[in-house]
């Protein structure tokens, strides 16, 4: 299936000093009136083609590769409604990742290739600094979930706990029941540390937020993938603002685009907190960017997100929460140890 947008919408390309002189629909190839969003139409006639469906059809459907992506999604939606069966919230989906010896991190002399290659997206190369000195690392066996936390997971949580950290993405703090099986966001790191520790103690199992190590190895593998398919970018698979859908997705929809370890949506739909704050790797420089200057210490996030283009898809990519854009999806997933 090919990639198409509307006529009104264009991969921007601009500078870092034009970049800070826009407003968010701007740094997004929006414009100022509205526009139908590319794949609209196309999932309103799915949905009412796959209404009445039963839900293990629907479960088939969603990652069968054959159906178009508005196909998978008008499923996800569906499931939604009626309670999607892959969403187990005592018992979530694991993917066991035997560790060991691995290389984390982007060499020096790389730099200036990932300057070159992502050209016009108004990169300052210091965030891509951060990403280096390629080094060692020693990973004992865990496992991380194949999708992120989702909606129906989160409200589960507050459900039970009365925590007050409701995501600001719940309108009117509201649960949003046709988003269920799409992943949570607008959550603090503090509130995904806390989910995890809750399902932990519910369930006897040692859930938490993965290190930047752990994320980044089962995102790239053994081949050191730049994105989690492979070395080439492919708006197709994954919901990056390149895929023109601007909206969360039902969680493993972008078939194809999965981890070497078979992990969904590590490149899109929401940005995802790890465990670790902010610090130079080892032999590495401290990088004070507007980061540093916002927060001060601040927590680590991966992979893009449905409002951000295809530079925080990179499995390598560090970076974090900005709070003066609201253009920002943080969300997560979960490890377990072993």
């Amino acid at each position: 299936m090919s990639t198409t947008h509307t006529n009104d919408w264009h991969w921007p390309n601009f500078s870092e000093t034009l970049c800070g002189t826009m407003n968010d629909r701007e740094r997004l190839g929006l414009p100022d009136h509205y526009v139908q969003g590319r794949l609209d139409a196309d999932i309103a006639n799915a949905f009412q083609s796959l209404y009445g469906l039963p839900k293990p059809s629907l479960v088939e459907k969603i990652s069968d590769s054959s159906f178009t992506l508005a196909e998978r999604i008008a499923c996800g939606n569906l499931l939604a409604l009626l309670g999607d069966p892959r969403i187990q919230i005592r018992n979530p989906t694991m993917v066991h990742i035997a560790g060991g010896d691995v290389q984390i991190g982007l060499p020096k002399d790389q730099v200036g290739d990932v300057m070159q290659r992502f050209d016009g997206l108004g990169l300052n190369r210091i965030w891509i600094d951060k990403e280096c000195p390629q080094h060692a690392v020693h990973l004992a066996p865990y496992k991380l979930a194949i999708y992120p936390v989702t909606n129906a997971e989160y409200q589960a949580f507050l459900l039970d706990t009365g925590y007050a950290d409701i995501p600001t993405s719940w309108d009117f703090r509201r649960y949003p029941l046709e988003r269920a099986n799409h992943p949570v966001y607008t959550v603090t790191p503090q509130a995904a540390d806390t989910y995890a520790a809750w399902l932990a103690t519910r369930t006897g199992r040692a859930f938490r937020l993965p290190t930047e190590a752990e994320w980044e190895w089962a995102a790239m593998g053994p081949c050191s993938h730049e994105f989690p398919w492979g070395a080439k970018f492919d708006a197709d698979l994954c919901n990056t603002a390149e895929s023109g859908l601007f909206n969360s997705t039902p969680v493993g929809v972008f078939v194809g685009g999965e981890s070497p370890f078979g992990l969904a949506d590590m490149a899109g739909n929401v940005e995802e907190y790890v465990s670790d704050p902010y610090q130079a790797y080892p032999e590495g420089a401290f990088v004070k960017d507007h980061l540093v200057d916002i927060h001060g210490a601040y927590r680590v996030a991966r992979g893009g997100s449905f409002a951000r283009f295809r530079d925080l898809a990179r499995t390598k990519r560090r970076h974090g929460h900005n709070p003066k854009s609201p253009t920002y999806a943080m969300g997560f997933r979960l490890a377990e140890s072993i």
